[in-house]
């Protein structure tokens, strides 16, 4: 117990601290708020031409296409996450050795400085969104399910740290890993849904993205905002954090081992 209390202390202390550092660049987080209604902008306008002609595609109507997109917005400013650039970095240049010498495990620290990090996105950047959605697209952005899309979001925001971080430590096998990290990246805009709903995909993809990560960080907590859903998909969706976790645990302990090998 007293160990947890003082992982949460230690959590709060650096979310606060990077909280206020970020606080100090605020003009570049409120320009940040204009990505997420021109991004919607564009998927509204081309959906609304394709659906000129259709009245449901994929099981979703046009409504329900436009929340989704817009849900997608919502929650990418509060699982945005650059941890493998980040780890990357600090390998790269020497630095990650001052955090090994701490008593706070790195991974910990950057996941709190995340935290930090997204509550003034939430602040700034999430709010705004919905506002504008609401007054210039009237287009309603509240979740059908609240607990259920707020556990959802969650458990993306943790999938999407850990699978970052994993990507990251990479660096620990190669000097530079910024390639590996293009390929990731061009991966989750096809298969997490940002591009299209997984819905529209063949049956034979959709159960192929099931085994991997990318769909568990945007659509399904997309579709638990809209509402369509079912409990067990968020099942699915706490058992990919799980295993994405046990996963960075086995790759950093042997990332450790990699970087006391070679001195340092």
């Amino acid at each position: 117990m007293v160990k947890i209390i003082n992982s949460l202390s230690v959590c709060y202390a650096v979310a606060i601290a990077t909280f206020k550092e970020w606080s100090v660049y605020r003009t570049h987080t409120l320009v940040s708020v204009f990505a997420g209604p021109v991004y919607f902008a564009v998927q509204y306008f081309i959906w609304t031409a394709v659906y000129s002609t259709h009245s449901e595609l994929g099981g979703m109507d046009l409504e329900s296409v436009i929340r989704y997109f817009g849900a997608i917005a919502l929650i990418g400013y509060i699982t945005m996450d650059f941890a493998d650039w980040n780890l990357s970095m600090l390998i790269r240049t020497g630095k990650f050795l001052t955090f090994s010498l701490r008593p706070v495990h790195h991974r910990f620290f950057a996941l709190s400085q995340k935290i930090g990090h997204r509550i003034l996105g939430f602040t700034l950047e999430f709010i705004p969104c919905v506002l504008i959605f609401h007054f210039i697209f009237n287009v309603n952005m509240i979740p059908d399910y609240i607990l259920w899309t707020v556990l959802s979001v969650a458990l993306a925001f943790l999938i999407n740290f850990y699978f970052n971080y994993i990507i990251g430590m990479v660096s620990f096998w190669f000097v530079e890993a910024g390639a590996l990290r293009q390929v990731i990246s061009l991966l989750s805009g096809v298969l997490s849904g940002v591009l299209i709903p997984l819905t529209f995909f063949p049956q034979w993809v959709q159960k192929i993205q099931f085994f991997l990560p990318f769909q568990y960080t945007v659509f399904v907590p997309a579709m638990v905002f809209t509402g369509n859903f079912t409990p067990r998909l968020i099942l699915y969706q706490a058992i990919a954090a799980i295993i994405i976790y046990i996963i960075s645990e086995i790759v950093y302990r042997r990332a450790m081992i990699r970087f006391n090998d070679v001195g340092a």
